[in-house]
Order: structure tokens, then sequence, then C-alpha cells
């Protein structure tokens, strides 16, 4: 193939080590051996038997099939569609009230028939109603610890679609509930299984996107959450009985019946399991779905070697600094979901419409997610804080509001929500990039625990109504504001190096920012010639 002059084997004193030792020795052979397997991660060979070099990662493997091609389109529809029966599930109930001493009466203005009017939730059973809805919201929790350990040792795949097969059942089983008890032990099974479908969902997406776009990834999820949020307001405009309601909003779930066939394992996880052969074939198919080669085989039996971490959630606050921003992150998620389904659950007190008031709220979650596109890049921390105070002042606001303008005080809520959901969206990026790699999957799920202990007390915070109607605002606008302030004190990670070690992000601090003068590092299979010599071969097999 090549015919270049190669010195005798007698006038070579050393085994060369380098390219450049390769050539002083006046020998271009043992170097062009190596050019196949360079050609091949270019694409421009189709061989998957030659050795590559052995200081590739799964991202570098991920972006020689393709970080965020048809593959992964493709498997982010099917991701996707779930994230719509998901907000299905959040409803809320309105009755017309009059006082207790002189009995009551149910308007059927708005709806046909309710949980509240069917088993008498007002007077002095009124917060059985609220209740409920916090008991959701704990199954939520439970589920966040339930369905993340079981995905670790069962696999993502297995556990989304164990979730959505008894969210589909439990959702159904809810409409025949002969009782209130029976209802909401119905209701908090539904809410673990929501959790199992968020997280799942959302880490089987990430763990087949390439680093670069899993920002963009994860945000695309939650636009089809905001979507299905949007389509409850028609469907409870057409079916005015809650049972029916119930009925319709799970019943679809049967539909997702293909995802058996459809839906992928994470490659990362079979790897992590040394279930090699199956981790092979997936990123076989997405190699040849994207129009990509796959790396030889040899290598990617290689990949995670280095085995699991032995850190534990303690290590999240062992240090100071570590201890610092775990807090600050902690109490962050907390706020975010507090606010955010105290806000959604209170929608029926605006007194205005409530189906138009139930889109809008899904609505305005589309131009929030997308702000946080435009201004995430710039700095996390500023847009973190900035988010924070715009949910919590608009709260605060709506007490200077008289109730006779309900159209103010639904503007202020939106506001509110805006502010609120682009915060909640900053939150999982900010996250995931200040807790170092050997903690970051382990953060991230402590997170998500106080979340949802937010979720429980939304439900009984907008209980207080009743007592003193400021209560719940003044809560839902201080509590935001706090972590504004809180935000401030995180370090900004925008352009930042994201830390791998516990020490890392320790001193974070003392860590140089990149020069931003220089070019990105590209996301393609390039990173792994990180040598001089592997840039020179590159040049060579180019050249060739």
């Amino acid at each position: 193939m090549f015919d270049f002059p190669c010195l005798p084997p007698e006038q070579h004193t050393t085994a060369p080590h380098g390219l450049s030792d390769l050539l002083s020795g006046g020998c271009l052979e043992p170097a062009l051996r190596l050019l196949p397997p360079l050609a091949d991660l270019l694409g421009e060979s189709q061989s998957s038997n030659w050795p590559i070099f052995p200081n590739m990662n799964f991202d570098q493997i991920l972006s020689a099939v393709g970080g965020f091609g048809k593959y992964q389109k493709i498997l982010y529809i099917w991701i996707c569609l779930p994230q719509i029966l998901l907000a299905f599930h959040m409803m809320g109930n309105r009755t017309e009230r009059v006082p207790c001493g002189h009995g009551w009466v149910y308007s059927k203005e708005t709806f046909q028939s309710t949980t509240v009017s069917e088993w008498d939730l007002v007077c002095n059973k009124a917060g059985l109603n609220s209740l409920s809805s916090s008991i959701y919201m704990f199954g939520l929790l439970v589920g966040s610890v339930v369905f993340g350990a079981m995905a670790d040792r069962y696999g993502r795949r297995f556990i989304l679609l164990l979730s959505i097969a008894l969210q589909t059942v439990f959702g159904v089983a809810v409409a025949f509930a002969p009782n209130f008890h029976v209802y909401v032990i119905l209701r908090f099974v539904v809410g673990t299984t929501i959790s199992g479908v968020i997280i799942n969902a959302f880490v089987l997406g990430t763990e087949w996107t390439c680093t670069k776009r899993r920002m963009l990834a994860g945000i695309i999820t939650d636009y089809a959450f905001g979507l299905g949020y949007m389509l409850l307001a028609g469907v409870a405009y057409l079916i005015r009985d809650w049972r029916k309601l119930q009925l319709a909003i799970s019943a679809p779930g049967f539909l997702l019946i293909f995802y058996i066939w459809v839906l992928p394992h994470s490659a990362r996880w079979l790897l992590a399991n040394d279930r090699r052969e199956e981790a092979i074939a997936l990123l076989r198919k997405a190699a040849l779905v994207n129009g990509r080669v796959l790396p030889p085989t040899v290598q990617v039996e290689k990949i995670l070697v280095g085995g699991k971490q032995s850190h534990s959630a303690v290590d999240l606050v062992r240090t100071p600094q570590m201890r610092k921003r775990a807090i600050i992150l902690f109490y962050i998620w907390f706020v975010n979901v507090l606010v955010y389904y105290g806000l959604s659950l209170g929608v029926s007190r605006l007194g205005t419409n409530l189906y138009l008031t139930q889109f809008v709220f899904g609505l305005v979650e589309i131009p929030a997610r997308s702000l946080v596109l435009l201004v995430l890049p710039c700095s996390r921390r500023l847009s973190q804080s900035g988010f924070l105070a715009v949910g919590g002042l608009a709260c605060l606001l709506m007490l200077a509001v008289p109730a006779d303008y309900p159209n103010f005080l639904t503007g202020l809520a939106m506001v509110g929500k805006f502010g609120i959901t682009a915060s909640f969206a900053v939150i999982y990026v900010y996250t995931a990039e200040i807790f170092p790699t050997v903690l970051r999957q382990t953060g991230i799920g402590v997170s998500c625990m106080f979340a949802r202990m937010g979720g429980v007390l939304a439900p009984t915070i907008n209980m207080l109504d009743n007592q003193s109607p400021t209560t719940p605002l003044v809560i839902f606008g201080t509590c935001p504001l706090v972590g504004a302030v809180l935000a401030l004190a995180l370090p900004e990670t925008a352009d930042r190096p994201l830390p791998d070690t516990v020490e890392e992000a320790e001193n974070w601090d003392m860590r140089l920012p990149p020069n931003k003068e220089n070019p990105e590092m590209s996301e393609d299979i390039s990173q792994s010639a990180s040598s001089t010599e592997e840039q020179e071969l590159r040049h060579l097999a180019s050249q060739a």
C-alpha cells in the first residue's frame, strides 16, 4: 500500500516510544501499522478488529457512534411520551362552599363530580383533600428512593417499563376506588411510579447523550411535561366527572406496551454491570442508525475497568466547602418544588376560569425553559439567583393585590410560576456541575429527596389559606428570596471544567478557568488523541 524506506534492523539502537522515535529511527512501517485503527476512528474504515488508543472513555465511544444523532432523537421521542402522561395526574379540585352550620351545596358549574363532592370532603373533613395531595407527594418521595435504587440494580429500561405499567394499572384502578381511603392508597402508588418514570427517563436519555448536548436534551423532557400540563386543561374541560377523567388520563398508558420492543437499555449501565456483549450490540446499533462506525470491540470491553466508586452520601457533607454547597443546593431543590407545586395546586384559588388558568400555567413553562437555554451559558449562579428572585417577588406582590382583581392575581401567579419553572430547569444542570463525578449521582439523588419534601408540604401550606389567606403567599415568596441570596454563595460553573474528585470540588476556587481564547475541545472521538504522538498519527492518517 505504501512504499517507504526502512533502515536495516541492525541500525535500530532502541525500541521506539512514539512517532518521533519511529521517524527518527528511519522506519515508518510501525507507524503505518497504527494508521488503520486511526482511520477507523475518523470513519474511513469499517474494520472492527484493529486495536485503538487505550485511554478512551465511554463518552468518547459515544461520540464516535454519534453523541446526539438520529438514534438519540428517536430515543427522546420514546422517553418524552410518558412525560406527557405524568402531568395528567396533577389535578386540582374546586368547590363552592357555604357555612357548615347551614349545610352545604356543590356547584356543578365547573365539575359535575369531584372527590370532594363524592366523599363530602368539606367542613370538618376539608383538610382530607389536602392531606391526600400530601400523601400523593410523599409517594413521589418514596418512589425516588425505591425506583432509583432499583434502577441501579436492575437497569433503567426495566424500571422505566415497570413504572409505566404500574402507573397505568393503578391509575385506572383509582377511577374505581370504592371509598376515600382506597383512593388515597392508590394515588400514593401512582405517585411512586411517577418518580420512577421521571428519574429513569431522564437518566436513560442523558446516558445516551454526549456531554455537550445533555443540557438541551434534559430540557426537552421538561417541554413534554409542560405539553401534558396544557393538554390536561382540555381533557378536564371535556370530561367533567372525576372518575371518567381519571380513566381517560390513565388508560392511554396501555398504548405504550410497544415500549417493550423499542426502548433500549443504557449501554453505560450494561458496561458497568459487566454485560459487555449487550452493550456492544447496542452501541453497534446506535452507530448504524447514526451512520457512524463503532470503535473496535476490544476497546469497548475495556471502558469501565475502573470499577464502582466507594463514596457515599456522607461525603457530600464531610468537607467544609462541599458541605456548604450541598446544604445550599438541598435548600434550593426544596424551595423549587415547594413553590412550584404550591402555585400549581393553588390555581383554583385565583378566582378565574380554572381550565384557562391551568392551560396558561402549562404554557408558561415553554418560554421559561427556552429562556434558560439562552442565559444559562452566561452564568449558572446569576441565573439561579435571578429566577428564584423573580418567583419569590411575584408571590409577595400578590399580597398587595385585592381579591376582587383576579386577573392581576393570575398574572402575578404566572410570573411566579415562570420564575420557579426556570429556576427548576437551572438547578438540574447546576447540581450536576457542582457535585464531583464520584458523587454526582448520589448528590442528585439526595437533592431529589429534599425536593419531594417540599412537594409533601406544598398542599399542607395551601390548606392554611382557609385560616389565613396571606400565609401561603408569604411562605412561597420569602423562601425563594432566601434561596436567591444563598445561590450567590455557590461557585460559578459556566465554562469551567467539571470536578471529578472531592478534592477538586473542595479546591474549586483555586482552579483556574480555561482560556476562552482557545477553541473548545471537540466532542468527537478526537478527544482520544491527547498526546503529541497520537495527534501526529491523526495527521498522517488524514493525509493517507
